[in-house]
């Protein structure tokens, strides 16, 4: 029987083969024996959140969204920074659940990889607090450089950093447990 947690991987970059996809590749290949790791690559097709939209029949790419977030054990969000800022499409798909309680104490890691990062960093912290997700601060990373870190095929080449994903996981682990 697999024991493994299922994980739903939200990353904030709209942009192909990205940094922070990458990073989420990594995690997903270092941590196949612990977790099942489902990363969500249509951020970009939510729709604008609206209010008004947000009834007992939201839009269908919505409800889908909200399905996985539901069905997952767990929850890491992988984030590049926009402008000081967290990107537009990420906050878009976290708006999209705060009129429910599916973000409430489900646990979650917080990956933030830019190129400074600190203040959408911040941002995410601040955001994931406040629909109350379940984070501790090891089951949270900021990553600055990131684009330096990977070589050319996209592996991650960085020893310091391979080392802080590690213990990010282990932490992460020990959330769901």
């Amino acid at each position: 029987m697999d024991k493994r947690k299922n994980v739903l991987a939200i990353i904030g970059s709209t942009r192909a083969n990205s940094s922070n996809l990458n990073l989420v590749k990594t995690f997903a290949r270092q941590s196949e024996h612990e977790f099942d790791v489902h990363i969500f690559e249509s951020i970009g097709n939510l729709p604008h959140f609206n209010p008004d939209l947000d009834t007992e029949s939201p839009p269908q790419e919505v409800v889908a969204f909200r399905k996985l977030i539901e069905q997952a054990d767990a929850l890491l969000i992988c984030t590049p920074e926009y402008v000081f800022s967290l990107p537009g499409s990420l906050k878009n798909a976290i708006e999209w659940c705060v009129s429910t309680t599916l973000l409430s104490q489900k646990p979650t890691g917080l990956i933030t990889a830019s190129a400074s990062g600190l203040k959408a960093h911040e941002e995410l912290q601040l955001v994931m607090s406040t629909v109350e997700a379940r984070f501790t601060e090891a089951t949270t990373l900021l990553i600055p450089g990131i684009k330096g870190k990977f070589d050319a095929n996209g592996n991650l080449i960085d020893e310091p950093t391979i080392k802080q994903l590690k213990a990010f996981e282990l932490a992460f682990g020990a959330l769901l447990d």
